[in-house]
């Protein structure tokens, strides 16, 4: 699943971070900006005038303007506008460097219903910005049914079956001053080429459902720095019944390092059996002190397996 935007919210997000003026062609302001491989493949989003591969948003600066009204003839420029503002692959064009916006661009824009805003930041500033907040705000996303909670500074998504108890897990975690980001609806998305993002929908900030107290506002009980909104994504807990697996399936050693494929990228994801008398969130803070050993190069099991070893080849 991904979002799809227009001018007019592209606008809206970025106004006020990039001092944009909606300068002409309001008529464009539905024109959508999708993803770079969408229509048009190998475009860039966001990027200084190109009419050879046009990108979505075509940003004027200081060197473009000169390149059209000082090395250029006006009929070439006449033209050069008219391709600029014609394109069917770009959606936005901004005026940086805090420039006077032309009448001739302003008649043209409005003559192809293409949005043209003005910027006073410097147009390096510009791309840089809007590239961060397309990228983001076009990702690749999925939404999955669990609880999103920040532990020990690591993101770890509580996943399994309806009623294992997930949210009383997140409810003993939060006592435990751990941090809550989404309940029963999280969202992750793509933030590069190894690494997700999860946030939690607008509609469900702060709530945490708990079977038989209800819905519970996490922020107003809990405090300001109990919640926050969104969290890179470092580990994947699964919960399973015990009852429901024998421990004869139970694989004690854990010698193979588990993965769970989200928008072709592989988490580490552990599974934590649900029994009377298993305090799940000291085993969920445990599988995260682990997660963070791992990542810092040490095994207990190859140590393990290393001393063992060592023990049988001594005399």
């Amino acid at each position: 699943m991904s979002t799809i935007l227009t001018a007019q919210n592209v606008y809206e997000a970025q106004r006020e971070t990039l001092k944009l003026a909606w300068q002409s062609g309001k008529a464009g302001a539905n024109r959508l900006l999708e993803l770079a491989t969408a229509r048009f493949p190998g475009m860039a989003l966001v990027g200084h005038l190109n009419f050879v591969h046009p990108n979505r948003v075509q940003v004027i600066g200081t060197n473009e303007t000169a390149y059209l009204y000082e090395h250029i003839t006006p009929e070439a420029r006449q033209l050069a506008l008219a391709e600029l503002f014609g394109s069917p692959s770009s959606a936005i064009v901004i005026v940086a460097n805090g420039q006077d916006v032309p009448d001739e661009m302003r008649r043209a824009a409005d003559a192809a219903s293409m949005p043209l805003f003005s910027s006073s930041l410097p147009s390096p500033r510009v791309i840089h910005d809007l590239q961060y907040y397309l990228a983001r705000a076009l990702a690749e996303r999925e939404i999955l049914h669990g609880v999103f909670m920040e532990v020990m500074g690591l993101g770890v998504f509580l996943t399994g079956e309806s009623g294992v108890g997930k949210s009383e897990l997140a409810l003993e975690l939060l006592s435990r001053g751990h941090r809550l980001i989404a309940d029963d609806a999280c969202e992750f998305f793509r933030i590069g080429p190894d690494g997700l993002q999860g946030r939690c929908p607008d509609m469900l900030c702060d709530f945490l459902e708990v079977r038989g107290l209800g819905i519970l506002n996490i922020r107003a009980m809990f405090g300001e720095t109990a919640v926050r909104h969104e969290k890179t994504l470092h580990l994947i807990v699964r919960l399973k019944d015990y009852t429901s697996n024998p421990q004869s399936g139970i694989d004690r050693l854990q010698a193979e390092q588990k993965t769970r494929a989200i928008l072709g990228i592989e988490v580490a994801e552990v599974a934590l059996f649900v029994a009377p008398g298993r305090n799940l969130a000291v085993l969920v803070e445990v599988a995260t002190r682990g997660h963070i050993l791992r990542r810092r190069g040490i095994n207990a099991l190859e140590d393990f397996i290393h001393r063992q070893s060592l023990a049988m080849k001594s005399p």
